[in-house]
Parts: structure tokens; sequence; C-alpha cells
């Protein structure tokens, strides 16, 4: 079970995450060097884990309540998050397009963006007597996947059994074309692999190793055809 069943707790854990990685950045482009690896870590949490939040946040909160100004502001927050992801996310990709000078002021505007935004949400969406139920408490997925789930192998065991599924199939969807995958089990993952291919082709399933002790599966997003 998630232990961030509320708004705020969940935020916290973003907040701390997505503050920890922007730290990365500001420190090597403090010293006029391009944050090439730690621009990219925090632009891939961004994409993954803040722009789900809000979107989940949009689908499972906001119609819990009246449409007023104050929602509306929060619709526009989140424009304004997904437009600035989008620009470290292209500059992650784009070396040389910007100076360490300029994305170190894009990562502080984030970081005073994003905390004025959670502070605001959490107030708006608060429920009555206490705070709203965080989205994870309502069947998203929580941020605390995101470690378990990064990275060239996934330890199938640590996660969640009853929710497999859902949390290797939301790391799949940020494979790119090419990339690959290892996924490493105590046990054979063969219906959890036919469960992710069903009624997709662009994934191949290999067996590196099956058995006893330990199962791997190589998982490779296909070049398009």
């Amino acid at each position: 079970m998630d232990t961030q069943t509320t708004l705020p707790m969940e935020h916290a854990h973003l907040l701390t995450q997505v503050t920890g990685r922007a730290r990365d950045v500001l420190r090597v482009a403090a010293q006029d060097r391009w944050p090439g690896r730690e621009l990219t870590a925090l632009a891939g949490y961004l994409r993954a884990e803040l722009i789900r939040q809000v979107t989940d946040e949009e689908r499972l909160l906001f119609p819990a309540h009246e449409a007023t100004p104050e929602l509306s502001r929060l619709a526009r927050d989140h424009a304004r998050l997904r437009a600035c992801v989008d620009t470290l996310a292209a500059a992650a990709r784009e070396r040389g397009a910007r100076s360490p000078a300029q994305i170190a002021t894009t990562v502080r505007d984030l970081l005073t963006q994003l905390g004025d935004h959670l502070a605001t949400e959490q107030a708006v969406l608060a429920a009555p007597g206490g705070p709203a139920s965080s989205t994870s408490a309502l069947g998203a997925c929580p941020h605390r996947w995101y470690p378990l789930t990064e990275g060239p192998a996934v330890d199938l065991d640590a996660l969640p059994a009853d929710r497999l599924t859902e949390a290797i199939g939301d790391r799949l969807h940020r494979l790119s074309r090419g990339e690959q995958l290892d996924l490493c089990s105590s046990t054979d993952p063969g219906d959890l692999c036919d469960a992710l291919a069903a009624g997709h082709d662009d994934y191949g399933f290999t067996y590196l190793a099956c058995g006893p002790g330990l199962w791997r599966v190589r998982v490779t997003h296909r070049l398009g055809r």
C-alpha cells in the first residue's frame, strides 16, 4: 500500500525528488559546464512524474470541485509547468542551444513556480476538514515506483505483485525506440510479458536467463518499420 495518502504528502515527495535533481543541474552549471547527464536526469523525471501528476490531478481531483477562478488558475499553472518541462527536455536533447547560465535560470524558475503552485493547489483542493487525497490513493501510479523502475534493469520482486503490469507498462512507455530494458525476477515473468505484449507489437521479449533462482527477460522497443 502506498504511504502517500494525502495530496500534501504526495507533493512533498515530488518536490523533494525534483529539487534534488535540479540542484545537481545547478551545481554543474555554476561551474560554467554543460550539465548534460544531470539535465537529462531532471528532464526524464519531470516528464515521467511531474507531467503525470498534473494529468492525474486534472483527471481525479479537479472534477470533484466546482469551476472557480481558483481552479482555472491551477489549470493555467499546469499549462505553464508543461511548457517549462518541454523547454528543459528540448535543452537536454539539443546540447549547445542554451548556455549553462540560461539552463540554471530556467531550472530556478521551475523550482519557484512548482513550489508556489503546489502550496496553492493544496489549499484550493483541500477537502472539508482536511487535506485532499493523493492521486495514488485514488488509483494513480505512486511516485515511489520511479526509482524502482528506472535504469537498464528492473527487479520485479521489489514491486507490488498486484500492480506489476501497470508499473512495468508505465516504464515501457518511457523507452525510446531501440532502447532495451531487462526484467529480473525470482520466478518466471512469462505471464507478465504476455500481458505487456497483448495488443502491442512494438516490443520484443527475449529470455536471457531461465531460473531456477533468477529469471531475466530483455524487452526491446523495436525500431519503427
